[in-house]
């Protein structure tokens, strides 16, 4: 049972067409995510209209410029005629009816030279804040008025963004958290299906929230009770009124739990295997607050979570891009893709190699492959088996379809690493992120093509297979048109190009209009046709209704992932606070133990750890550790990122392999599991053997290859002559 099929259940009562699921989650869900739109597109048309107004109503000429403008200019107080004689006289009798005592101080205080000058620059001054005065006064006209109040109301309203942010994510965090609670729809290691299934995922989320409840009272009660005026008092109770909904919503499913009308699982189901569906949020909450309420310390839970309302943008950035993805799944351009590479007739190996190339830039300005798998994992699955990939080898490919592009310009992670870590710069970062996707993307290539049965490279003539392509070239115009138009609004009008700032912005905007666009193209016979229908089935057939069901997917997983990642801060704290690193060496002897140590501890950090909260423990830890060890700082951070990604990959936890399974459907993943039940040990376990071995053998060569050519100059020679010329 999963958060959508709980919420898109037939209602027992709807209003205006809609069930209770739709008004109270729904509806809350879309509110926010576009305010954080409205909010960001707002800020960026502010600094337009600030321009603007400069260039319409700023007089270079005059000295007045625009933000002079932009409140009624206040008369200046003082007298601009002012006598000076009768000034400076007036002065120096009310300094000789002063103290005596000060006069031995001060007496060139009743210099009547030095105090005539000094009334000369005052009443210059004066003259001068006059004129300015009047100047502003005589720009501003009736149609200054006007443009002023359109644009300070921009500003008010991205200042109450701006100024609000942590709210509008502990908003979305609610909603979304207690939305996938009820529907049993939090990231596990195997999804409920008994009913002792259900029953332990409450007791769990009931535990996990009833701490979280405590430890957010005491934070509260120890800030009151630190005598300083407590910062932001709304977010203290929000967290609180988060949690107690939790457990209101825990407890009923205690009392009332969950029984599946699926006729294939009959009976209670063993202890054993509802264990593995306790949520990885929940576990990690009660272990966290373990450490914490044992070491006497029980707000330590609520501090390391309220952590994230410091970095609120990536939250909500990864946020939209989800959502984005769920309308990138609700339109047909993945159809127009392959309709281009489908006459050539490829291999589901050389298409998936393609796929997971086009699939690198999205999750570049994502920054996140977790984030990415969730967007678009159930669109490579189905495109996959399509053209006839095996299920096991399209859920490797989906896990894995985020993990190549994280290392590439803009990457999200990589602008966080170089904000915490001055030794490195992005531009090093994503020139060698360059070199490691080449790596990660041909290893995939000659991994995949070994796996093949058939070892003939079959491929459609080119006179045959380029005409088709060139065929289906006008269905792709249309959603080129739309991509360009957006992207030049938001560069001309509102002067802000596509980049990893603007992106988490633009791109939903794009796809809420590709979407609208698509669907009247559909009503019309337009466009392109699907041949994964498995898949395209679940297309709405509008705008509208394309809309609200691409958001109530969206509920459904982003409240697992912001839980997570919430959580995984309160693990961070653990392993911060409990001084686990401070079992390793000081500084190691070689680079070489050092390496071997980084990239085992990272991987282990990523099995656990979402990347944000991963990369700041990190930057203050492990990194100076290996900068002493003789480490090269971009060599480092190349390495962490590739080793969090096999970590995202790698068993038990295998956090993009859980991510896979979730958007692809339980039902899709246990008939994959029982297609090969009887075939050899890689076919039965290719998607979890494919995405490892070439993660693991791309994290090998990335971490000591570079060592080897410093310790080898003869090596690194020849590297530089005939493989990478540019190596420097």
């Amino acid at each position: 049972m999963s958060a959508e099929s709980t919420l898109h259940s037939p209602p027992r009562f709807s209003l205006f067409g809609r069930g209770p699921g739709e008004w109270l989650i729904g509806l809350p869900t879309i509110t926010l995510l576009l305010l954080v739109l409205v909010i960001g597109t707002g800020e960026m048309l502010h600094g337009q209209l600030l321009r603007m107004g400069e260039s319409m109503f700023g007089d270079k000429d005059h000295g007045v410029q625009y933000f002079m403008l932009r409140a009624d200019p206040e008369k200046p107080a003082c007298n601009p005629n002012l006598n000076v004689d009768a000034e400076v006289a007036r002065q120096m009798a009310e300094r000789h009816e002063g103290d005596v005592l000060d006069d031995l101080f001060e007496a060139s205080a009743i210099d009547p030279v030095a105090r005539r000058q000094a009334v000369l620059v005052s009443l210059e001054q004066c003259k001068a804040r006059h004129d300015l005065y009047q100047k502003a006064a005589a720009h501003l006209t009736p149609t200054v008025v006007a443009y002023r109040t359109l644009e300070t109301s921009f500003f008010g309203l991205f200042q109450f963004g701006t100024e609000n942010r942590p709210l509008i994510l502990l908003l979305l965090m609610g909603v979304t958290i207690v939305a996938t609670t009820l529907g049993y729809h939090h990231i596990s290691l195997v999804a409920p299906r008994f009913p002792r299934d259900f029953k332990i995922q409450a007791w769990t989320m009931l535990g996990a929230s009833s701490v979280s409840m405590w430890s957010a009272i005491r934070y509260y009660q120890i800030s009151v009770a630190s005598g300083v005026e407590v910062e932001d008092p709304h977010i203290h109770f929000g967290w609180m009124t988060m949690f107690g909904a939790l457990m209101l919503v825990s407890a009923w499913q205690t009392l009332r739990p969950h029984r599946p009308d699926d006729a294939h699982h009959i009976g209670e189901g063993t202890w054993l295997n509802a264990l593995k569906t306790v949520p990885l949020a929940g576990l990690m909450t009660l272990s966290s607050a373990n450490y914490f309420f044992g070491a006497d310390h029980p707000s330590g839970l609520a501090i390391y979570t309220n952590a994230l309302m410091e970095f609120p943008n990536l939250p909500l950035q990864l946020a939209l891009f989800i959502w984005g993805g769920m309308l990138f799944k609700q339109s047909r351009m993945v159809d127009v893709f392959m309709n281009l590479l489908r006459p050539w007739k490829l291999s589901p190996e050389a298409l998936t190699y393609f796929v997971l190339l086009a699939a690198a830039i999205p999750t570049a300005y994502t920054g996140g492959s977790g984030a990415f798998v969730m967007a678009a994992g159930a669109i490579i699955y189905h495109e996959i088996r399509a053209v006839g990939g095996s299920s096991q080898y399209a859920l490797g490919a989906s896990a894995m379809s985020g993990s190549l592009g994280v290392v590439l310009s803009p990457s999200l992670l990589v602008l966080a690493i170089v904000a915490v870590n001055k030794e490195v710069t992005s531009d090093e970062l994503f020139h060698w992120g360059i070199f490691v996707f080449v790596l990660t993307s041909t290893l995939f290539f000659v991994a995949s093509q070994m796996r093949r049965e058939r070892h003939t490279i079959d491929i459609a003539p080119v006179r045959v297979a380029l005409p088709a392509t060139l065929s289906q070239v006008p269905t792709l115009l249309p959603y080129i048109a739309v991509v360009a138009v957006v992207c030049t609004f938001y560069s001309t009008v509102l002067d802000s190009p596509l980049n990893e700032i603007t992106a988490p912005i633009i791109m939903p905007v794009m796809m809420i209009f590709i979407v609208i666009f698509d669907k009247l193209l559909q009503a019309r016979g337009f466009g392109p046709q699907s041949a994964a229908l498995a898949f395209s089935m679940h297309r709405e057939k509008t705008a509208e209704a394309s809309i609200r069901v691409a958001t109530m997917e969206t509920v459904g997983h982003l409240g697992g992932y912001l839980f997570l990642i919430l959580l995984s801060q309160a693990a961070g704290g653990v392993i911060e606070r409990s001084g686990i690193i401070h079992y390793a060496p000081e500084v190691f002897d070689s680079a070489w133990t050092a390496m071997a140590f980084m990239s085992v501890a990272l991987v282990v950090l990523g099995m656990f750890m979402e990347p944000l909260g991963a990369i700041f423990l990190v930057s203050g830890t492990l990194a100076p550790l290996a900068y002493k060890s003789g480490i090269d700082p971009v060599h480092f951070w190349v390495m962490v990122l590739m080793a969090f990604e096999l970590g995202y990959l790698m068993p038990p936890v295998a956090l993009n392999q859980l991510l896979a399974r979730q958007v692809v459907g339980d039902a899709l993943v246990e008939a994959a599991d029982e297609e090969v039940a009887k075939q050899s040990f890689y076919r039965r376990y290719e998607r979890w053997i494919l995405p490892c071995a070439v993660m693991t053998l791309a994290l090998i060569l990335v971490s000591f290859v570079p060592l080897a050519l410093r310790e080898f100059p003869d090596l690194q020679a020849w590297v530089k002559t005939w493989a990478m010329p540019e190596l420097h």
